[in-house]
């Protein structure tokens, strides 16, 4: 595991008071850092204070690795800036992109995976970490259709940037089981096909079915609790690569810190079960 983390929450500003006053063992805090990449006032000061008790990472939605330029070296350098401040415990990033020529896009959008977009993004991801002094780890994406033009499966794709630029991963299992369901795959045989020994994290969150079109498409949509179809596929993963820092996100309809904390329980001892085995 990477340092003593074992279950973390996503911070909100509404949960700052009971954050701060939180006394869980190993617990952590996970924030966007756009939302803080500021040179002061209260925001940046409620982090620096849950800083000072808890383990804070870093997970970015505006780097933008897979897009066809650099990242925006102001927004580096920012990031940077931020990190040395806070010193996190892990910095994370998305396989996607959102930014086309100066423009920021509000989604994180998904790309062919061609032997151009690997070195592309292996030169991106290793900027972002010469920039960052540090590994970070790039998240699997959900999926919502099919695109012609890959060259590498997903899982291929994501061995290969890890090998060339030295980056781990993060596995969001969320991510997996929607995907799948939404492409028709089997979530279970790309959890146990995925390379455990490059995750530095993993994120669990919830889903719902698309407004329109029901069942028939899931929406990664951190809006409600975690689902029990995935929890198991959670519990199957870390039974086959041991235990890792895992965070449950949740962006919308946010419950009291309370029921968040008893969602993160549940993680918890999930954790703990393969560390006890060990022992």
């Amino acid at each position: 595991m990477t340092t003593a983390l074992t279950a973390g929450l996503g911070l909100k500003p509404q949960h700052y008071d009971a954050a701060l006053a939180c006394p869980a063992e190993g617990l952590w805090f996970e924030v966007h850092p756009e939302n803080y990449m500021v040179a002061g006032g209260p925001r940046l000061a409620w982090l620096e204070a849950i800083r000072a008790r808890k383990a804070i990472s870093l997970h970015g939605v505006a780097l933008s690795l897979a897009a066809d330029a650099e990242p925006d070296p102001a927004h580096l350098a920012r990031l940077a800036d931020l990190a040395r401040r806070i010193e996190p415990a892990l910095i994370s990033e998305h396989l996607a992109w959102s930014t086309w020529r100066g423009a920021y896009h509000p989604d994180l959008l998904p790309f062919p995976r061609s032997r151009e977009a690997l070195t592309r993004i292996v030169d991106n991801v290793s900027r972002a970490q010469d920039a960052l002094q540090r590994r970070i780890a790039i998240e699997n994406p959900s999926h919502y259709l099919r695109i012609d033009g890959h060259a590498w499966d997903e899982i291929e794709f994501l061995t290969e940037l890890a090998h060339r630029t030295g980056c781990g991963l993060l596995l969001d299992v969320n991510n997996v089981y929607v995907s799948a369901r939404n492409l028709g795959y089997s979530a279970e045989a790309y959890l146990d096909a995925f390379p455990g020994e490059r995750v530095m994290e993993i994120h669990l969150a919830g889903h719902a079915p698309d407004p329109n079109l029901g069942e028939a498409l899931l929406v990664d949509s951190h809006d409600a609790p975690v689902a029990p179809e995935v929890w198991t596929l959670y519990a199957r993963l870390i039974a086959r690569i041991g235990a890792r820092p895992t965070l449950i996100e949740r962006d919308d309809k946010l419950p009291d810190f309370a029921t968040l904390l008893s969602e993160r329980g549940h993680a918890d001892v999930l954790l703990r079960a393969p560390l006890a085995m060990a022992a």
